[in-house]
């Protein structure tokens, strides 16, 4: 049984998807926000593939903080940046862009990437 919230994250998520798409040139940055971690990846949506993810776990960061999730940003630019990627889409994944997923957008700007 899924509660109020999560449904309508789901709408909007979906609403987000049906706009956007990611290819190899320009992939698909996407979040995900859990109680205990941040996620991030970027996904070449023609094949079906993640090129890269970073995430607060793999850090070895405990929390999900703004100066956490601004170095997960950091570590995602990092790793495309050694994939040759350059640019991408912002795929919010329902959230609203405030906070912890404001954070993982400005730590990938500053880590190279380009939105």
């Amino acid at each position: 049984m899924s509660s109020v919230k999560t449904d309508r994250r789901q709408k909007i998520k979906w609403s987000i998807r049906n706009k956007i798409s990611g290819t190899a040139e320009r992939p698909r940055l996407t979040v995900f926000r859990s109680n205990t971690a941040i996620y991030a990846q970027l996904i070449d949506d023609t094949k079906g593939v993640t090129l890269a993810a970073a995430s607060t776990t793999e850090l070895g960061l405990k929390g999900v903080k703004i100066d956490n999730s601004k170095e997960v940003g950091k570590k995602i630019a990092e790793k495309a940046a050694e994939k040759g990627v350059l640019a991408c889409v912002f795929d919010r994944n329902g959230y609203l862009y405030h906070g912890n997923i404001k954070a993982v957008a400005e730590g990938a700007r500053e880590g190279g990437l380009k939105f």
